[in-house]
C-alpha cells in the first residue's frame, strides 16, 4: 500500500508542475521519471539526454529506445564538462562540476521551450550517500521528484516492474569518470578505454560490474557471489589480452567485489584519520 501511496504522490507532484524537462540520462531512476511523467502529462512532458564522452553510445542507445517505447518527446544535447579544468582534473566534488554543466545547459532550455520545472532522477537513496552534483542540481533550482516522495532504489525497481518497464532490472550505470580515482586527471582516451573494457565484459554475459581504472592497471569488479565462478570458468588469458589491447598494462580482480559507492571509501578513511 505504500508504494502505491508514493506513487500516486508522483502523479500527483507531475499534475502540479503541468508541464517538465526530465534530465534523462536513460538509467533506471530517470527513466521511470520519465514514464510517470508522460503518463499525466504527455507532450508536456519533455526528456532531455545529455551527450559528452562520459557517455557511452551504447548508454546514448538505451536511452533513445527507452524514450520511444514509453513514448515522450526527447531531445539530445551536448554538454562540455570536458572543456573545464574543475573537472578533468578529478577532485572529490568533480560531480559537482558535470551536474553545474548539466543543468546550466538544461534550465535555459527549458525557459526557452516553456518548461517551467526540470526535474531528475535522484532518489532518496542518493540522498545518504556522497553526491556533491546533487546540490548543484539544488542551486539551479532542478527538482528531485523520487526524492520529494522518498522513493529508494529498491522501490524504483519495483515501481518500473509494476509499471511494465522492460528494463526494470537494467543495473545501474554511473558517469564513466566514476572509474577513477580522485585526482587522476579525466581525459577522453581514458574514458573511452574503460567504457570498451566494460562493454567487452558484458559482452561475456556479466552485468553488475565496474572496471575500475588506476593508471595502467585496470581492476575488475563483480558482485561477491560471482567471483568464484568468473575465476574457475573464464579464459582469463583472454581478458588480459583483450585489455592489454585497449591499453592497459595490469588487469587485476576485486576480491572484496563491487558495491555501489565504492569509490568514495577513501573519503571515509581520510575522514576517520584526520579524527
Amino acid at each position: 500500500m505504500m508504494l502505491t501511496e508514493k506513487l500516486e504522490q508522483l502523479r500527483t507532484l507531475f499534475k502540479e508542475m503541468e508541464q517538465a524537462l526530465i534530465a534523462y540520462s536513460g538509467g533506471i531512476d530517470s527513466t521511470l521519471v520519465a514514464k510517470i511523467a508522460y503518463d499525466i502529462l504527455g507532450d508536456r512532458a519533455l526528456a532531455v539526454t545529455a551527450v559528452s564522452p562520459s557517455l557511452l553510445p551504447e548508454e546514448l542507445e538505451d536511452a533513445i529506445l527507452q524514450a520511444a517505447t514509453i513514448g515522450i518527446s526527447h531531445q539530445i544535447v551536448q554538454t562540455h564538462e570536458m572543456s573545464n579544468p574543475n573537472y578533468t582534473s578529478n577532485p572529490v566534488n568533480r560531480c559537482y562540476f558535470c551536474k553545474s554543466e548539466l543543468h546550466d545547459t538544461l534550465k535555459p532550455l527549458a525557459l526557452k521551450l516553456g518548461y517551467p520545472y526540470v526535474v531528475d532522477g535522484v532518489n532518496a537513496d542518493d540522498l545518504h550517500d556522497y553526491r556533491p552534483g546533487i546540490q548543484a542540481a539544488k542551486e539551479r533550482g532542478a527538482r528531485s521528484p523520487l526524492a520529494e516522495v522518498n522513493i529508494s532504489k529498491v522501490e524504483v525497481r519495483q515501481l518500473s516492474q509494476q509499471l511494465g518497464l522492460p528494463w526494470w532490472d537494467k543495473p545501474a550505470q554511473p558517469c564513466l569518470s566514476s572509474r577513477f580515482p580522485y585526482g587522476e586527471e579525466i581525459t577522453v582516451a581514458k574514458l573511452q578505454r574503460v567504457g570498451r573494457a566494460e562493454i567487452y565484459l558484458r559482452k561475456l554475459g556479466l552485468k553488475n560490474l565496474r572496471v575500475r581504472s588506476d593508471g595502467d592497471t585496470a581492476r575488475i569488479e563483480l558482485p561477491p557471489e560471482q567471483i568464484k565462478e568468473f575465476v574457475l570458468t573464464t579464459d582469463l588469458p583472454t581478458i588480459v589480452s583483450a585489455f592489454q589491447k585497449l591499453g592497459f598494462i595490469y588487469v587485476t580482480l576485486d576480491l572484496e567485489g563491487y558495491r555501489s559507492g565504492k569509490l568514495n571509501q577513501v573519503l571515509n578513511r581520510d575522514l576517520s584519520v584526520k579524527a
